[in-house]
């Protein structure tokens, strides 16, 4: 694992404090007080972050509850054209977002990109499918040509987005992107750690012609401000840990409000005994390293059969070692840095933990302060035992255990273990994956490949099983979980009662004996 050459751009060069201040501007504070952001590919001071109060939490609320009657109105036509226009605008500025994602979360630039794609495909793909989505649906009436109903796509009203720190631009766009479609507004919180990225995209929705007061900001601790936006909203939108999603849910369910939670996975990875052992070991690494392991649908147990172990294996260290780490903010870095002291600290705790247990270090196992003060070197483990910290629980870091397995039906076992259900990956013949992949409790699962097939295709849902969380991002159910269903039917001619000449009795036999023809019917 090298260190490329000494790149011409560094995270100084990201962002000017003149730029600083204009982002900070969108945030709704009164309070006075800041807190500092630091960036972690270089351990300096980024910014002084306003913090907001509980009064400013309740006035962005009155503000979107106002802007939600008006934008409610607007047509879909307006607001596709608006998401088309955000779709422009985020390509045409891709290196001022990836340089503040960088800044902030310290991916490598290539892992940054991905996070741009990511809005851009989102609005293209709600923009394209907004009127078919939101228009009402027909449905078959009681009577058939008697009654007529139409399900309609109210939208709930103000949406709470509490978005994390990993994926910093596309969590905080790309769940809100399809609640604003819908006719809703929102109230969104950042993460602490990065919050100029996401002001920066939001920026971008008042640029493309969204109305300023339909996505307010605020900022600050998640026990107090994120605990005022659950208390408040119609519907909350939450992605983190099971821990902290499993509180939201309570919350959410006291207050009878619906809620869409993306939480924790500890993602299996299958290759089968026709894979492809090269394609495999390269597509392995992009699984597991990808903003150095810090994705929620990253892999973190790689089961491999008994015939292929020693080849994919060495295949697999081998590539691994050929990584580069760096802190530049140019396209020569192949993995970043984690995120905070405290994520590697957990990286390093799972790590010697796995060993003092009995397993091996293939590769990786360092901290690397040559570089900068959290990055770690991307590990690869095998005899790995249930004793150890990551065995079952989730990393979120630049680590991946290997393990053997005799049959196909025992790596199903293994890979079902535990309590997560988010992703997983089957490498192989593609008639023999499928067949594999239908009995993974997980849910999205890629084929010959690690994640992007499903996090990339934006007309698919994606959400967990288990204790992965709660509803599905992106797809009609993306949109769908920011509305209610609201059936409206009419009647015509004949009241459902059945009409005055009749008798009740009468009426009821000339109901069995039009449901008996109707079950003949092969549309009815």
């Amino acid at each position: 694992m090298s260190a490329p050459a000494t790149s011409p751009r560094t995270a100084a060069d990201a962002v000017s404090t003149a730029r600083i201040a204009e982002l900070i501007g969108l945030i709704r504070s009164t309070t006075g007080e800041s807190r500092t952001t630091v960036s972690p590919l270089t351990g300096d001071p980024v910014a002084e972050i306003p913090v907001s109060s509980i009064d400013d939490v309740e006035a962005s609320f009155d503000a979107a509850r106002a802007a939600q009657l008006t934008w409610s109105q607007t047509s879909l036509r307006e607001r596709s054209r608006a998401l088309l226009r955000l779709h422009d605008l985020v390509l045409e500025r891709t290196d001022e977002l990836i340089d503040l994602i960088q800044l902030e979360s310290g991916k490598a630039r290539a892992h940054a990109f991905d996070e741009v794609v990511h809005v851009a495909l989102t609005a293209r793909f709600y923009a394209r499918r907004l009127r078919r989505q939101m228009k009402s649906d027909r449905r078959s009436g009681a009577l058939p040509g008697l009654t007529t109903v139409h399900v309609n796509h109210v939208p709930k009203g103000v949406v709470g987005i509490i978005s994390p720190w990993n994926y910093p631009l596309t969590m905080a766009l790309s769940d809100g992107l399809p609640a604003i479609a819908a006719g809703n507004t929102v109230v969104h919180k950042p993460d602490s750690q990065s919050p100029l990225i996401a002001l920066a995209g939001i920026e971008l929705l008042r640029d493309a012609g969204f109305p300023a007061d339909v996505w307010q900001v605020v900022s600050g601790a998640g026990s107090v401000v994120g605990t005022e936006i659950i208390e408040r909203a119609d519907y909350i939108c939450f992605t983190g840990s099971t821990a902290t999603g499993s509180l939201i849910a309570r919350q959410a369910a006291d207050r009878l409000v619906s809620c869409s939670l993306e939480l924790g996975g500890k993602n299996p990875m299958i290759v089968l005994p026709g894979a492809d052992v090269e394609k495999t070991a390269a597509g392995a690494v992009n699984a597991c390293f990808s903003s150095a392991g810090q994705l929620c649908v990253s892999i973190e147990r790689l089961y491999v059969p008994d015939s292929l172990y020693e080849e994919f294996r060495d295949a697999f260290v081998r590539r691994v070692n050929a990584l580069s780490l760096g802190a530049g903010l140019d396209w020569d870095v192949d993995m970043g840095s984690l995120v905070s002291p405290a994520q590697l600290e957990t990286v390093t705790k799972h790590v010697d933990d796995a060993v003092v247990n009995g397993a091996t270090v293939l590769t990786g196992g360092r901290a690397r302060p040559d570089l900068g003060p959290c990055f770690y070197e991307p590990t690869v483990l095998e005899d790995v035992t249930d004793a150890a910290q990551c065995f079952a629980g989730e990393t979120f870091g630049p680590l991946v255990s290997l393990y053997r397995y005799g049959t196909v039906n025992e790596a199903v076992e293994l890979a079902n273990g535990g309590d997560y259900g988010l992703n997983a990956s089957v490498w192989g013949p593609v008639r023999q994956a499928r067949a594999v992949a239908v009995r993974i409790k997980a849910g999205t699962v890629n084929i010959n490949e690690g994640f992007a097939a499903t996090f990339g295709s934006i007309d698919a849902p994606m959400g967990g099983m288990r204790h992965s969380g709660l509803g599905r991002r992106q797809g009609a159910e993306g949109i769908h979980r920011y509305t209610e269903p609201q059936s409206v039917a009419v009647q015509r001619a004949l009241p459902m009662s059945g009409p005055d000449f009749l008798s009740s009795q009468t009426y009821a036999k000339m109901l069995t004996i039009g449901l008996k023809v109707l079950r003949r019917t092969p549309r009815a």
